[in-house]
């Protein structure tokens, strides 16, 4: 059994004036507390939350004996782990301060500082009693809620002075357990498009990453520019105008829609996900022999391992295996001949043994079912019958060795799963 966490954001109603305010000066309390946690941790170079929490829980109680006393055990938690963030990135050269600065502050709940009244409002411990909160639910919140998810313990609660309501952090968790697979689906990552192999049938999902990129880079540069001359570089106009853009927000959007379907189709199949051993840092490999900013610039966007986390996320979430194999020549050797595949300057290559063609990301995602079969130990079929490999040797031949299924973005951003193979068409469009 995997223990599966789920976090759901929901604000709260607008708050009467008196009432916000009581959690204006709980904030400022717990902020203050957080802050003096902070700078002691790191000065003493502590990380444990225990032992945090043994050296100066007392001062703290002493300090405000007004605050719910539980409200010092969650800052311990907040101060330990801002500290130990701190530490690693002071320790990898990235830190740009010797001691952290605690900018905002979200406040952190165990189960004596809050509880649900129902499913429409909470109540929340303070300095001046419990406190009644309203909270307006949306359909992500239901579906946690009837889904069998269990609502934990721990929840976190943020202030929005200007629109007078609190933003909610809860968290949902659930007990999945893993199948035993029947076959895998390989999946191989790259910039523009995610490509995945289903019963012999490869799907080219198009993402459109690249273009995305460079639009928002040009888009950043020009307000940079245009800020830097009339406000300085430092300015709050120009911060608060790159705010507004959605680059992670869209990029966000596509990784998890592409996830949910490709673990919805393995899922359906009882089937586990292959997917490539890029390791901790794969963007710092692939450029250090790179010198165009702007190319490195879009490796380092294209966020290959962030994608295998959220497909790793939502696979765990449905109890589907997920298995990773080494991704060395993938791409370049016949996954029947076992010899060099001769790309020239194109996505299509020829096999040096056999002279059938094959496109790079099928030829990649072949080899890495015959890699999950060799290595998983599972149940799944042995690698002696894949099948719908023919290697026809005719040029741009409509076979499914070289020539995958290309899905357009605006085609599979709007279904719940893959479309079965006779649907479609070898251009992306419906048969």
């Amino acid at each position: 059994m995997v223990r599966v966490a789920r976090t759901v954001i929901v604000r709260s109603v607008r708050l009467p004036r008196g009432v916000f305010r009581v959690f204006i000066e709980l904030e400022d309390v717990y902020r203050s507390i957080v802050e003096q946690l902070t700078m002691y941790a790191v000065a003493n170079n502590i990380r444990s939350f225990t032992r945090l929490r043994a050296l100066k829980y007392h001062e703290m109680r002493n300090l405000h004996p007004q605050l719910p006393s539980h409200y010092v055990y969650t800052a311990c938690q907040d101060a330990s782990a801002r500290a130990k963030s701190f530490m690693r990135l002071r320790k990898l050269g990235l830190a740009g301060k010797n001691y952290p600065e605690v900018k905002s502050v979200s406040i952190w709940l165990d189960d004596h500082l809050w509880r649900p009244n129902g499913y429409t409002s909470i109540e929340v411990a303070t300095h001046e009693g419990w406190v009644r909160v309203g909270i307006e639910p949306h359909r992500q919140y239901w579906r946690y809620i009837n889904g069998g998810w269990r609502l934990a313990s721990e929840a976190r609660v943020r202030l929005d002075r200007r629109n007078r309501w609190l933003i909610i952090y809860f968290t949902f968790t659930k007990e999945v357990e893993e199948y035993k697979p029947k076959d895998f689906i390989p999946v191989d990552v790259n910039e523009n498009n995610v490509t995945v192999l289903i019963d012999g049938a490869a799907y080219l999902l198009e993402t459109n990453i690249e273009k995305l990129t460079l639009g928002y880079y040009y888009r950043r540069r020009s307000v940079q520019e245009k800020y830097d001359k009339v406000y300085g570089v430092e300015s709050r106009v120009k911060r608060r105008v790159l705010r507004k853009l959605k680059e992670r927000r869209k990029k966000d959007d596509i990784r998890w829609k592409i996830a949910h379907l490709i673990v919805k189709a393995a899922g359906e199949r009882r089937y586990g996900i292959v997917l490539e051993r890029l390791g901790r840092k794969p963007a710092g490999s692939m450029i250090s022999r790179i010198k165009d900013k702007q190319l490195r610039h879009r490796i380092y966007q294209a966020a290959f391992r962030g994608i295998q986390r959220v497909i790793e996320e939502k696979a765990r979430e449905y109890g589907v295996p997920v298995v990773y194999v080494n991704p060395s020549n993938t791409s370049k050797m016949c996954p029947v001949h076992k010899a060099p595949i001769t790309y020239n300057d194109s996505r299509i290559g020829e096999c040096s043994s056999g002279g059938e063609l094959w496109h790079r990301d099928v030829t990649a995602t072949w080899n890495l079912l015959i890699r999950a079969r060799q290595g998983d130990g599972s149940s799944a079929p042995s690698p002696g019958g894949l099948p719908h490999i023919d290697g026809s040797p005719v040029p741009l031949g409509s076979t499914a060795t070289h020539d995958p299924i290309t899905l357009p973005k605006g085609l599979w951003a709007r279904r719940n799963s893959l479309p079965p193979n006779e649907t479609v068409g070898r251009n992306g469009g419906f048969n």
